[in-house]
């Protein structure tokens, strides 16, 4: 079968011949549809992620596909159900090995490709914003990075409880994207004070913040007592220092939100967040914004699409898997 690998004195990977995996114990092999691209992919290349596999290694941490064959021990999903799964790495193939107990079916109304964009951004941005967040209808939700698909998620999600979305984006292309996704307030933060923009608008209840750096330092003096703050990554490459102190005078709440952790901690509560989004998005309650598609031959340049950062939204690459 194809694969998109690394290799071990290269960093660019390449699409490959290998041997289709055998499921072991307790996994299935997904015959893959579609996948989505993530930062973590590029963090991987680089050696930077935190759950980085030895090389060689495939690509593809989010996937779509139809449950082809089973491991000893497994009864559901059954042969031929289509569900969208976690995989860590490996998605940018043909096939895929899973967890069996980490597959969600899915509704049939839902495309393959739109079921790829869906776990990590809009499973992140509900796990959060329902769990550790905990907005309600009526409060204020600062999202940074709002142009990212996670940011874009959270955005939309945040619309959805009734909150006030006040969505932080650099680019034109991404403060509209944001706006077409429920944001009620646009902000750049390249122009102005954003501290002194954020609380013009109004404090925060909850500050969603994939970008740390000082993003993350302007919206955390803009919030008010007992907001809660969500780390969700630090795309800006600085790692933000958190002033307890402040912290504990305000009664501040911070949380770090690592998605594919939640679901080896809270598994329950992790796949039944990602069972609902994904029926959201089956009756088009959720929209993921696709920006682009490759297929699986062209995932080099789905790759460099991702790196270029030029438009909003997910890059999804589909697989047509051979027989």
């Amino acid at each position: 079968m194809r694969a998109f690998r690394t290799h071990v004195d290269s960093d660019e990977p390449a699409v490959v011949r290998v041997e289709r995996p055998a499921p072991g114990p307790g996994e299935v092999r997904l015959q893959v549809a579609a996948c989505g691209l993530n930062q973590a992919d590029l963090l991987m290349i680089a050696g930077r992620y935190q759950q980085t596999p030895p090389r060689p290694f495939t690509l593809g941490m989010e996937v779509c596909g139809t449950v082809e064959a089973l491991g000893s021990g497994v009864s559901f999903p059954p042969l031929g159900a289509r569900v969208a799964a976690h995989v860590g790495h490996g998605g940018l193939a043909d096939a895929v090995l899973a967890r069996a107990d980490r597959c969600v079916p899915l509704p049939s109304a839902l495309e393959d490709t739109v079921a790829a964009a869906v776990p990590v951004a809009y499973g992140t941005g509900h796990f959060a914003l329902a769990g550790p967040g905990a907005l309600c209808r009526g409060e204020r939700l600062v999202v940074l990075g709002a142009g990212s698909s996670v940011g874009l998620a959270a955005v939309e999600i945040g619309h959805a409880f009734g909150a006030e979305v006040v969505a932080v984006a650099r680019s034109q292309g991404a403060r509209a994207a944001a706006s077409a996704a429920g944001a009620h307030h646009l902000v750049d933060p390249g122009e102005g004070d954003l501290r002194a923009t954020l609380r013009k608008i109004g404090r925060a209840d909850v500050v969603f913040d994939p970008v740390g750096g000082a993003a993350f330092e302007a919206a955390f003096a803009a919030t008010r007592p007992g907001a809660r703050i969500l780390l969700i990554g630090f795309a800006s490459g600085m790692l933000p220092q958190i002033p307890a102190n402040i912290a504990l005078v305000k009664n501040l709440a911070i949380t770090g939100i690592n998605w594919p952790g939640a679901l080896d901690l809270w598994p329950e509560r992790t796949l039944q967040s990602l069972a609902f989004v994904l029926e959201q998005a089956a009756h088009g309650r959720y929209r993921p914004r696709i920006r682009a598609r490759y297929p699986l031959e062209r995932a080099g340049e789905a790759l460099r699409d991702l790196r270029s950062g030029r438009d909003p939204g997910k890059i999804v690459v589909e697989t047509r898997a051979e027989a």
